[in-house]
Formats: C-alpha cells, sequence, structure tokens
C-alpha cells in the first residue's frame, strides 16, 4: 500500500493580492480535491518585508499589536510577533510605503520614528532577540527616526534639538546616546534584508531607492548630503558595510548604534520557523511568489525554500502569478516544475482581482503531475 504524499507548502505572498497564509490555504484547497489523502503541511514563509509578521503568526507565534506613528508621524495599527524572548518587527508594518496617508509620498521629511517605538515596546515586554526585517520603507532617514524613538538625541550647530526627518539631518552636529533604552544593552538585534548596498554613494540608499519613495531629481542631492553629515557624525566606519543602505539607510542607524548583524531575510526566516524539521518525510515542497523574475534568484523567498529543500533531497515546484525566467533560469535555480496564474488567466488585472480559484486550480494541476494518485 503507498503512503499518502505528504507536501509543504511554503509560498512567499503574492504582492498586492494575497498573504502567503492564503496563498498556502489556496494550493492546499486545490491539492486535496485531487489527492483528499494528501498530508499537507502549510509554512507560509517571507523575506523580511511586508508579510513577514503574519508568516510567523501562521506558524503559531503570539501577535502583539499596538498603535505607533507612520512614517509621516500619524498613529496606525501595527503589530509584531514574539515567541519567548524573540520579536520579529516588520519596518513595512509599521512606516512602510503602505503607511503613508493617502499613499502621499514625503521623501524629505518621512522618518522611522514608529519603528524605534515598537522596538521599544518588545524591549519592555523583555524581548532580549529582535529581528528587524527591512523592505518597503518610505524613508531615508538612516535610521534617524527609530533612534530618537529608542531614546537618542541629535542636536544641531547651535545645541538645538533636531526633529525626525530625512532631510533635515543636513543640520545634525551630535547623537547624543546617553538616554538609550537600557534594553538595548543585552539584546542582540538582527537584520533580515536582501539589499547589500552601501549608505552612500551611486548604489547608496538615495541614489537607488529614494526615487521609489518619491524623491525628485532636486531631492536626491539633499537628502544625499543630509545621509553624508548623519553617517560623519554617529560612524562613518559603518557607511560601506553591505546592507547600511537598507530602508532609506534604517540598517545604518542600527548597525552603527544598536549593534545589528545583517543576515539574508529568508534564511532568517526559515531558521526561526525550524523549517528544516517540517520538510522531515516530505514528498514535495511548493514554494512561490507573485513574480518570479531575475531579482527572485538573488536571494528571495522561493531561491532560499528551495536551496533548504534539496539539502534534504525533497523536490521543489513553483506556483506563481507570473514567471518572468527562461525555462534554463528555471532548471538552474533547481526547481522541477513551475506554474503559473498567467497561464490560467492572462489578464493581469483578472488574475490579481480572483486569484484564490486560480491558485486551486495550481494546486490540482500540481498534484496531478508530482503526486501518485
Amino acid at each position: 500500500m503507498t503512503s499518502a504524499p505528504r507536501v509543504v507548502l511554503a509560498p512567499d505572498k503574492f504582492k498586492g493580492s494575497l498573504t502567503a497564509p492564503e496563498v498556502a490555504a489556496a494550493l492546499a484547497a486545490g491539492i486535496v480535491r485531487v489527492v483528499p489523502e494528501a498530508q499537507i503541511r502549510q509554512v507560509p514563509v517571507a523575506d523580511g518585508g511586508d508579510g513577514t509578521v503574519d508568516a510567523f503568526v501562521a506558524a503559531g507565534w503570539e501577535r502583539v499589536a499596538l498603535t505607533a506613528p507612520g512614517p509621516t508621524g500619524e498613529p496606525g495599527a501595527t503589530s509584531y510577533a514574539v515567541h519567548g524572548a524573540t520579536a520579529v518587527i516588520e519596518l513595512a508594518a509599521v512606516v512602510g510605503l503602505t503607511k503613508l496617508p493617502g499613499g502621499q509620498p514625503d521623501p524629505l521629511g518621512a522618518h522611522t520614528y514608529g519603528l524605534g517605538v515598537v522596538i521599544a515596546h518588545a524591549l519592555d515586554r523583555g524581548a532580549t532577540d529582535i529581528v528587524l526585517g527591512l523592505g518597503g520603507s518610505a524613508s531615508t532617514d538612516g535610521g534617524a527616526g527609530m533612534l530618537i524613538a529608542l531614546g537618542a538625541r541629535v542636536f544641531d550647530h547651535d545645541g538645538a534639538e533636531l526633529p525626525v526627518g530625512g532631510a533635515i539631518l543636513a543640520n545634525a552636529e551630535h547623537l547624543d546616546r546617553s538616554g538609550l533604552h537600557p534594553g538595548i544593552a543585552s539584546a542582540r538585534f538582527t537584520l533580515a534584508c536582501d539589499v547589500d548596498n552601501p549608505l552612500l554613494g551611486s548604489a547608496g540608499a538615495v541614489a537607488v531607492y529614494a526615487p521609489q519613495k518619491g524623491a525628485t531629481s532636486e531631492d536626491l542631492p539633499i537628502l544625499e548630503a543630509a545621509l553624508t553629515n548623519w553617517s560623519h557624525i554617529v560612524a562613518p566606519e559603518y557607511a560601506e558595510v553591505p546592507g547600511a543602505g537598507a530602508a532609506g539607510g534604517t540598517g545604518f542607524g542600527a548597525l552603527a548604534v544598536l549593534g545589528a548583524n545583517v543576515r539574508s531575510g529568508i534564511e532568517v526566516v526559515l531558521e526561526l520557523l525550524d523549517f528544516p524539521a517540517h520538510l522531515d518525510g516530505a514528498t514535495l515542497v511548493v514554494t512561490g511568489e507573485g513574480t518570479l523574475d531575475i531579482q527572485s534568484l538573488h536571494g528571495k523567498a522561493p531561491i532560499g525554500v528551495g536551496d533548504a529543500a534539496r539539502t534534504m533531497g525533497v523536490p521543489v515546484v513553483i506556483a506563481a502569478g507570473r514567471i518572468l525566467l527562461t525555462p534554463q533560469q528555471i532548471r538552474a535555480a533547481g526547481f522541477t516544475a513551475v506554474y503559473a496564474l498567467a497561464d490560467l488567466e492572462p489578464d493581469p488585472v483578472r488574475s490579481m482581482s480572483r486569484p484564490v480559484p486560480l491558485l486551486e486550480r495550481v494546486g490540482e494541476q500540481i498534484a496531478v503531475h508530482n503526486l501518485r494518485i
């Protein structure tokens, strides 16, 4: 008698359409429709960007809800995930682009103060291991707002305390760290991100990412000068560290002042979820994301899941909204098959507006083609 197939579903979100847990649930529905006896384990994942907290909550971690200032100061609902003394905090859920009121960018004035508020909340609850998922930031403030919320103070040439914001850092003269939250000294900070940009220069936070946050050609030199000055008064030796430019320079502030370490986002997530344990005895792993493209090959969630599965000798297939890689690139990445919603519904608007039935059909296809029935 053939044993029932065991399938691990470990997709990332389909951005703008479904969360990772919703993607996994839809795929599961399709698979069991074809193979009712299939044993399904849903382990939605993330790479440190938006959706990271949801992935941990789906894995059974506690969601801690609170109100914190958004990227322009307006208070908003947010949350982070906790398990024991570990807290996973998602920058995008606090001060990300999606938190801009009315979607209106503020490239010169947006800040990370709310992120510091959430970190302080976690420290007050006793967290000693804090993972910061960096991605989707609405600001370019070098992490200054985050540090101010954690008790630091920034002064100008005249000794006046500066408010939060990116451009205002051009006037910074001194960073006073004496009032930093006492919990920082005994806490370990990990930056979960896949950005290796330095803080400054042609590959830095301003040049590469500020235009995505609404910065005009006139804004760019203002922000570059502000971050250059900020780096000089904080710790210039950290400006060139890979990852310092992550999330508008938030990586720099965390590295230089919080003593953080930078790691691959998906590697951190899979480690905290104890992903290899989920693979024990698995027949197949299904991963995926909204768009599978060249960027996916550079440390995004599907690649991390695929690498982990192949280490355990488990075949991996991809489910995606659309696939922009060649068959050769897909094979080279180690995936045995790919399934795209675009093959079932070519209209991207319709596909994104009604993804669940399409994903269920993809689940059916995966079951027919990959599971013995």
